[in-house]
């Protein structure tokens, strides 16, 4: 595979190239190395593309976990607590979370625990690998890598995307780059809240 197109939010990829120059090296090798010819496993069964063979998002993904894993990659959570109550969640936001649980019980509110999860941080950095749906990567970009670094977790969200020339050769409803740069430049520049690197790649 090899990435074709890179979109940096707030400096994200300046960052990297600063301060992280190694870990750009490492992901842009994990992307070399992911045979994709391999990965076109998928016969489909839907109406308008039925009987061709697909691009497998679930061996793509495979691959990815397998390749990033060797590099030390490693799956990371970020937990708190939610309430009912506007004005605690904005005053337990930044505090860590055995100290939101504490604030929230003794202003007499009940205290819900929750969390999220992110599949590779390595060294202050997060990387999505999204094949699913296209509805994932909002969540990936609005609340997972804004939560890790809004929990001083990360410096950098980086977000690798099929182009769509690749999505159109996998199951409907995958999202593609050009589809997701149009809706976080339509959001203003300053939204997400939280330095991003957004990567198209294709075989």
């Amino acid at each position: 595979m090899k990435i074709v197109e890179t979109y940096s939010h707030l400096n994200g990829l300046e960052f990297l190239l600063v301060h992280k120059k190694k870990l750009w090296g490492e992901i842009k090798t994990v992307i070399k190395n992911v045979d994709a010819r391999a990965c076109k496993t998928k016969i489909s069964k839907e109406k308008t593309k039925k009987g061709k063979r697909l691009f497998s998002p679930v061996a793509m993904n495979s691959e990815f976990k397998r390749l990033l894993q060797k590099s030390q990659w490693e799956e990371s959570r970020v937990s708190y607590w939610v309430t009912k109550s506007e004005k605690l969640i904005r005053k337990t936001l930044s505090m860590p979370s055995d100290e939101q649980k504490k604030e929230i019980v003794d202003a007499g509110e009940i205290p819900y625990f929750s969390y999220n999860q992110t599949d590779f941080v390595k060294d202050r950095v997060a990387l999505e690998v999204q094949f699913g749906k296209y509805s994932f990567v909002a969540y990936d970009l609005f609340v997972k890598h804004l939560a890790f670094y809004i929990g001083d977790k990360i410096d950098v969200g980086i977000e690798l995307l099929p182009m769509k020339e690749l999505s159109s050769q996998m199951s409907s409803g995958v999202p593609y780059y050009e589809g997701e740069l149009y809706n976080v430049i339509r959001q203003g520049r300053g939204v997400p809240a939280v330095p991003l690197v957004i990567l198209g790649i294709k075989p």
